[in-house]
Order: structure tokens, then sequence, then C-alpha cells
């Protein structure tokens, strides 16, 4: 969408998700690469567990908003195969163990999922809110299941051994996309706000939403950054 036709209650919350992930991949990496023994607060497990949901779901209901789904997922996924060849070097290189390595982490399943996104687009809602509730459930009744097959791990199905820095696998997670995808063509039929007013004037609204719509910028680049500056800081305090 154009920017003055973007919903700026929707590019808020992802903007607020990408900074909540700002603030957790900073904690994991004082634990994981300063080896600091931290003791994280009640928020950061909530966020952690769930702030990975509300981003997909999030993304699911922008999916019903604008247009070339495939062509943006695949760039998407693309992105996410960089992060897979970056983290595999740092392995590589000996500057983190092999469960650094991203298999299969956030950007290749928002990928995926905007790839199908035109697949299934046309079917009803009421089909797609079975769908999703189906693949929901099954995605965490599978969870932890452990195959020898390793190609099935985008499913959520892992082989012993398996270690990643970040998983999104299909299942459950492209049926909470769907389930986003409802909400898109539910609530935001009509691609209007829902919240008119003067709240999307606020400073901290413009800064929210300048984060949201440049989302995958700042995932893309906040880890370098944030490890770069870390690994300084432990180098001058030695």
């Amino acid at each position: 969408m154009q920017r003055k036709e973007r919903i700026w209650e929707l590019d808020a919350l992802r903007g607020l998700c990408i900074l909540c992930v700002i603030v957790v991949h900073f904690l994991f990496d004082l634990v994981y690469f300063a080896g600091l023994d931290v003791t994280f607060p009640p928020v950061y497990v909530l966020i952690q567990q769930y702030g990975g949901v509300i981003f997909v779901v999030l993304s699911g209901c922008c999916a019903t908003l604008g247009s070339h789904s495939f062509r943006r997922g695949a760039i998407v996924f693309g992105c996410g195969m960089l992060i897979s060849a970056v983290t595999t070097g740092m392995y590589l290189f000996h500057m983190a163990a092999y469960d650094v390595i991203v298999w299969f982490g956030v950007l290749h399943l928002l990928g995926v999922c905007m790839m199908l996104y035109p697949v299934y687009k046309r079917l009803p809602n009421e089909a797609l809110l079975a769908i999703g509730v189906v693949l929901v459930v099954t995605g965490y009744l599978i969870a932890g299941t452990t195959v020898e097959t390793k190609v099935l791990f985008p499913f959520g199905l892992v082989y012993p051994g398996f270690a990643s820095s970040d998983y999104f696998p299909l299942l459950p997670h492209l049926g909470w996309y769907m389930l986003g995808t409802v909400i898109g063509r539910t609530a935001y039929r009509e691609k209007k706000t829902r919240l008119p007013g003067k709240a999307q004037d606020l400073a901290v609204t413009r800064f929210f939403c300048f984060c949201g719509r440049q989302s995958l910028w700042i995932y893309l680049l906040h880890q370098p950054v944030v490890y770069g500056l870390l690994q300084l800081v432990l180098i001058l305090t030695k």
C-alpha cells in the first residue's frame, strides 16, 4: 500500500513488535556471546513465546491489504536465506557454536506464507478459519516430535540433534498466518483504519509507524549492529 493509504495502527503494531525483537535479541546476545548470567523478567518470556505469533498474525492480516504477494514473499524468503548463510559463516569461522545457524526462521516462514497466499486467497473465510485452526492445533500437538528424516524441519518435525537460533516452522505458524488473513478480510475489508483520530499524529505513534514500515530492513540490520556494538564493548572492557 502507498504510504498515504496505509493503516496506521497496523504499522504501529508491527513497529512495536520489531522493537521488541531487538530487545529480545539484545538480551540473547548478552547471554550467548557475552556469557553474562542474566535473569530474564517475565515480560521477556512472554514476548519470546508469543511475540512471534502476534507478528505472524499481523503479517497475515496485512497480506490482504497489498498486492504482489508472491514477489514480496520471494524477496522475504531470500532475506531469510541470507541470514542462514551469514549464521552458517559465523559457525564455520568459529565465531559462534553450531546452534547459531538459522535453518528456518521467521523470514523463511513469512516468505513461504506470502508465496502460498495466492493459492488459497479465494477460499471463503469459513474455510480459512477452519484450516487455520487445524494447522495451529496440529502444530502444537507435534511440537518437539523427532523423526529420522532431516528434511521435515520446516513443518515442525525435527531430527535428533536439530538446533536453530531462530525457528518458526510452518506448523503451527502457517495456521496463525491464515487466521491473520481472516482478520484482514473481515476487520479491514474496507482497507481503512479502525482507529480514526489524532492518535496517529503523536510523535511516538509516528515513530512506531516508521519502524513498522521499515521492519524488514530493521530486522536484517539490527543483529549485526547489536552484535558489533557488544563485541566492541567487550574489547574495550577487557
